[in-house]
């Protein structure tokens, strides 16, 4: 699946020049400049957003649709004559801040679900299918995957899952085998491509590439990459969506993947003095810095 191949990492894309001299044929391959592409990429999406539509009058009653449901296309009825909705009326437009760069994504929301909502480094567990907008599918799931949202090449996703909940309730097995899921988050996300592959797309799509993604959000777990007891999302200190960026102690190892997050030589999941379980309770100094972020408080549970 595609949408795996790609971490985080891979997607902090820089300029990658080709060293050329007289005897050299190599072309010279430049990484587009992200805010000039943000426009060209915006421009495209609401083209195709105020020429497409979808069959809205599929999801006139309740029920538990899927992926499958969901047909877009650039005809205002379908073949039997029933009115489709323009998708410019419809969607939800968010902005967020990607490498610096504005970006501009969209949001259909068919069902928000009735469960919890997955912060942007939680675990998710999903269907869907990816396309471009030539409405090509590039990858897609049988059935359903589960992902890391921090492992994932499109940073969209990681904006998008939030605003969605999870399925209510525990999964049923059917007499058949299949496990069906109640209530449960169904949209497609509009990205830009500066949110998705940008410079370095998998196989099957063209660097640049705007995508579209349909999916349902069945199950969500919260995510504690270094086991120390303080959820990944939570080690996002200056709540901007990036735990990449926050290293308490400065030891190159950022906080979600350190497990002594301000370097004092005691391990952050030790630094829960009152053994509940949460360490961002433990301050005992009473300096309103948790022990864990403060290295000043060497107290262990294991002392």
């Amino acid at each position: 699946m595609n949408l795996r191949k790609l971490t985080f990492a891979a997607l902090s894309v820089f300029v990658l020049l080709a060293s050329c001299n007289k005897d050299d044929d190599t072309p010279t391959i430049v990484v587009a400049d992200r805010t000039e592409q943000q426009v060209i990429d915006g421009d495209s999406l609401i083209g195709y957003l105020e020429t497409h539509y979808y069959n809205s009058w599929a999801f006139t009653t309740p029920g538990n649709y899927h992926v499958s449901d969901i047909v877009i296309s650039e005809s205002a009825t379908d073949i039997n004559g029933n009115n489709n909705t323009l998708l410019m009326d419809v969607v939800e437009t968010h902005v967020t801040t990607y490498f610096d760069v504005e970006y501009t994504y969209y949001i259909l929301k068919l069902n928000e679900g009735g469960g919890d909502s997955p912060n942007f480094s939680d675990d998710v567990r999903v269907n869907y299918a990816g396309m471009m907008q030539d409405n090509e599918i590039f990858d897609d799931t049988v059935n359903a995957v589960d992902f890391d949202l921090l492992a994932l090449g499109v940073h969209g996703w990681r904006l998008v899952m939030p605003k969605f909940r999870a399925a209510v309730g525990d999964p049923v097995i059917e007499p058949d085998g299949t496990i069906t899921y109640d209530n449960y988050g169904l949209g497609v996300m509009f990205l830009p491509s500066g949110l998705a592959y940008f410079a370095s797309p998998p196989l099957g799509v063209t660097r640049y590439s705007n995508l579209i993604f349909k999916f349902e959000l069945y199950q969500t777990e919260v995510n504690d990459h270094d086991f120390d007891l303080v959820p990944s999302y939570l080690e996002d200190l200056d709540d901007n969506g990036n735990v990449y960026d926050d290293d308490t102690d400065g030891d190159g190892i950022p906080d979600f993947l350190d497990t002594d997050d301000d370097g004092d030589r005691v391990l952050t999941k030790y630094e829960d003095i009152d053994n509940d379980g949460n360490p961002m309770n433990d301050d005992t100094d009473g300096d309103g810095i948790p022990n864990f972020l403060d290295k000043t408080s060497t107290e262990s549970n294991q002392d």
